[in-house]
């Protein structure tokens, strides 16, 4: 999937967005989940994705964070500036778009490690 189709797709799925809050949404969730998933793992996501989308996947090293589902999109929501709701909206709307361009084992794998409170945002919208 191209970056234009990736960013089109999440503006579709948060509603009635801008461009450029489609794109904070992206990074946000990309930066977040980077921090909660191995550097092999991230790397391996990364190599599905389209290249805009590898800086903040690939930022974070060292150890994965171990991060509630409520924290995860806590700092998620900080960093875009949206209050939790919108958060919740916006990280599920790049998950299900997540979803449609990596393959089921590369989702697989992203499952194993994060907490079983994450699988609501991994299927939203199946």
């Amino acid at each position: 999937m191209q970056y234009e189709e990736f960013l089109n797709k999440v503006q579709d799925r948060i509603g009635p967005a801008q461009p450029e809050e489609a794109e904070r949404a992206m990074v946000a969730t990309f930066d977040t989940l980077g921090e909660c998933i191995s550097g092999g793992e991230a790397s391996d996501l990364a190599d599905q994705l389209p290249e805009e989308l590898n800086e903040p996947l690939l930022h974070a090293s060292g150890e994965p964070e171990r991060l509630s589902l409520e924290e995860f999109l806590e700092r998620l929501g900080e960093r875009e500036g949206v209050d939790s709701d919108t958060a919740r909206n916006h990280a599920s709307a790049v998950m299900t778009v997540l979803r449609e361009a990596v393959s089921g084992g590369e989702l697989d794998n992203i499952r194993e490690q994060l907490p079983q409170e994450f699988e609501p945002l991994l299927r939203y919208g199946e």
